[in-house]
């Protein structure tokens, strides 16, 4: 069976406005025990999935690229010895963009580092600075032409639209500046207001809501696809588009319910059948623990498994495949559907429930709506 390994590297110079994953921007002394605590979870745990193979590996955070090579290097040897890896598998690290020299391109040499995702969130200096990011446009540009120079030709760039100030007209060439560079895969999510974010008590709260604000960001957003299309790039995942050969086989993996391993504090994992588990955002308790560090785990009900696997495949361009469901969750989810196939919003395609160009724009409620609801007690 294959598998996925995901390994999580909290540390941040800087804290980005909108982040709500587990990071901190202090204790950068304590990167070498993190990672000696990371081989130490490794070879506890990796019999958690009945995995023969790895196929993808991805690094993120956090800001992985601040990670020294010596550490980096440590990282691979251990999970060589703990792992098969598949020869052509995917193994992503993420980087901020000023991060990214011909120096730390070295440090990544000799290891199976055969992708990078990239923070870039916009090409605008002003929105950079508005977001707290600590790289400036150019410094993208540059970043992606050294990790081909480099050999590493396979870079993907996140984007953010519907930020404060942002115009069609500034989001279009963010878009252009995105797909002139030569890269493989583009993510680009609309901004949101998560709770406990310093986003969530500034003053720019109240300019992310209301109609106005909803029909830029459509119009942001139809924009991407079209594009993107004309670029040659698949929409294969409501947020992620790829030229083809190039979608991320990672991510893609959560969406199909391939078993994965994750190491780190706030890391999470899934054994493939019931068991979900997640370890707990505590960085000094995790580095502490010597034999299990602490988590939280779960046993997924029918209910949660039938409504995860709705949220996960509607999302992607494969849609739901109907025959993957059992009988009266299939015609469950074809009763609930047949509203929103009725409005166009959604087709059956090969004998799939896929949403239409249209009901991208209502996913969200779309998906809602062929969920079970608890039952309340």
């Amino acid at each position: 069976m294959n598998c996925s390994l995901y390994i999580h590297f909290p540390f941040c110079k800087s804290r980005c406005i909108y982040c709500d994953f587990y990071s901190t921007t202090f204790g950068q002394d304590m990167m070498a025990a993190y990672v000696r605590a990371l081989l130490r979870e490794m070879s506890q745990r990796r019999h958690y999935i009945e995995c023969t193979r790895v196929h993808t590996i991805y690094i993120g955070g956090g800001t992985p690229s601040l990670m020294p090579a010596d550490l980096l290097k440590v990282l691979f040897e251990a999970i060589r010895r703990n792992f098969t890896l598949d020869e052509d598998a995917e193994v992503t690290i993420e980087a901020n963009p000023d991060d990214v020299t011909s120096d730390w391109l070295k440090g990544l040499e000799g290891t199976p580092v055969n992708r990078i995702s990239m923070g870039a969130q916009s090409f605008s200096n002003k929105l950079l600075e508005l977001l707290g990011r600590r790289h400036d446009a150019q410094q993208t540009v540059n970043a992606v032409q050294l990790c081909k120079e480099a050999g590493i030709g396979n870079i993907s760039i996140d984007l953010i639209y519907g930020l404060p100030g942002q115009t069609m007209d500034g989001w279009q060439k963010d878009v252009e500046q995105a797909l002139s560079l030569g890269i493989t895969h583009l993510s680009a999510y609309a901004l949101s207001v998560e709770p406990g974010t310093p986003l969530d008590s500034s003053p720019y709260k109240g300019e992310l809501e209301g109609v106005r604000y909803e029909e830029l960001s459509r119009r942001m957003y139809d924009y991407l696809m079209s594009a993107t299309g004309k670029a040659g790039f698949l929409h294969y995942e409501i947020s992620n588009f790829a030229l083809p050969g190039f979608h991320s086989r990672h991510n893609s993996s959560y969406w199909q319910s391939t078993p994965y391993l994750g190491l780190g504090a706030g890391a999470h994992s899934y054994d493939g059948h019931r068991s979900r588990r997640a370890n707990l955002p505590d960085i000094k308790a995790y580095i502490a623990a010597m034999d299990d560090v602490p988590h939280e785990t779960e046993e997924l009900s029918d209910e949660t498994l039938y409504n995860e696997f709705v949220m996960t495949r509607l999302r992607t361009s494969g849609g739901i495949p109907l025959d993957e469901l059992p009988e009266d969750d299939r015609r469950y989810c074809l009763r609930m559907a047949e509203p929103h196939i009725a409005r166009r919003l959604l087709c059956v395609k090969n004998k799939n429930l896929c949403l239409t160009k249209e009901g991208i724009f209502t996913s969200n409620d779309i998906i809602s709506d062929l969920m079970k609801v608890k039952s309340i007690p």
